[in-house]
């Protein structure tokens, strides 16, 4: 049994790797301000904090073996209108949380990145060596941080793994995707379904894709979590190891309303507008180096299981009035 801190336990993402460790038998601390996380999704059996990850100090100690990091602002469009507040915490957080971990002798960390750091793609599948040019305040604040976690480990003989993720979804039991406001496509459609909202919009229909709509890589939350627990066991001392995690193939924006229908058995209306700026044709995975490195393998690739899983959590909140 290991001792770990999940900062952003509370989350989306940060919940269901905390659930796995959980089950695994280690013991979990979970450490999240509730800014945008639910206490409801700590699991059973963690200890919860509510505190800012800029305090990590008063609570890391040396009884810990690593930290797990999720605590960050992740809305791009919000990024662009105010940039401060995702420098102020997913740079400045980030920063204070490597100080208190150097003072405690906390030397192993897994981070949550994003495929945002790499902007535009040059080319498809994108992999850990294609250049990094982020367009939004977002991604460049998490390409910051991984800068800055290459230094750590470089001159401090920190032992990290970057996971870069490209498009989470599905949920994991009691845990799955709720943001306000909502900005991915795959719980956009299920409200849809729902009745929460009227039709779908379809960002462009002119791509150079096989039905003219952007193609992208989804991944089940719970193939992410396990490549957590990978991860922990291939940190190298003095090594910052990056991973993209991803299917490696991808699926249409009209591919994902389709299989809604199916799923939900809803009829999904869908309008189309205009492209949205910035979005590529296609974002897909190589996934080649978490193969190789982490032994990591995703097991959930089927679409439809993946909307099953969220379109179940989606009625289960909804039933709940939550």
């Amino acid at each position: 049994m290991s001792k770990y801190l999940v900062t952003g336990g509370a989350g989306y993402v940060g919940s269901v790797v905390a659930a796995h460790l959980v089950e695994a038998g280690h013991a979990v601390t979970v450490l999240d301000d509730l800014s945008t996380g639910f206490r409801e999704a700590v699991p059973a059996g963690a200890d919860f904090i509510e505190g800012r990850i800029q305090d990590a100090a008063r609570w890391l100690d040396a009884s810990f073996d690593a930290v797990l990091h999720f605590a960050a602002f992740s809305q791009v469009g919000e990024s662009v209108v105010v940039p401060e507040k995702y420098w102020a915490n997913n740079v400045g957080g980030t920063m204070a949380l490597l100080a208190a971990m150097r003072d405690a002798d906390v030397r192993t960390l897994v981070f949550s990145s994003t495929a945002a750091t790499y902007g535009e793609p040059v080319s498809t599948p994108i992999t850990e060596t294609d250049p990094t040019a982020p367009t939004s305040p977002y991604g460049a604040s998490k390409l910051a941080v991984d800068h800055m976690i290459a230094g750590e480990c470089a001159a401090h003989g920190l032992a990290a793994v970057s996971l870069r993720y490209f498009n989470v979804a599905g949920a994991y039991g009691s845990r799955g995707e709720r943001h306000a406001p909502e900005s991915h496509l795959i719980p956009l459609v299920l409200q849809v379904a729902l009745g929460q909202r009227e039709f779908i919009s379809i960002y462009g229909d002119d791509y150079p894709t096989p039905d003219g709509t952007c193609v992208r890589d989804y991944i089940h939350v719970a193939d992410l979590a396990e490549a957590h627990l990978l991860a922990l066991a291939a940190a190298t001392t003095g090594e910052h190891l990056v991973c993209n995690l991803g299917n490696g193939n991808g699926f249409s924006v009209r591919e994902v309303v389709e299989t809604v229908r199916k799923v939900t058995g809803h009829e999904i209306p869908e309008v189309v507008a205009g492209r949205r700026g910035g979005d590529p044709a296609v974002l897909v995975a190589s996934a080649s180096r978490a193969h190789e490195r982490l032994g990591w393998q995703p097991t959930r690739a089927d679409l439809a299981a993946i909307v099953a899983d969220a379109w179940a959590f989606a009625q289960r909140v909804e039933h709940d009035g939550e």
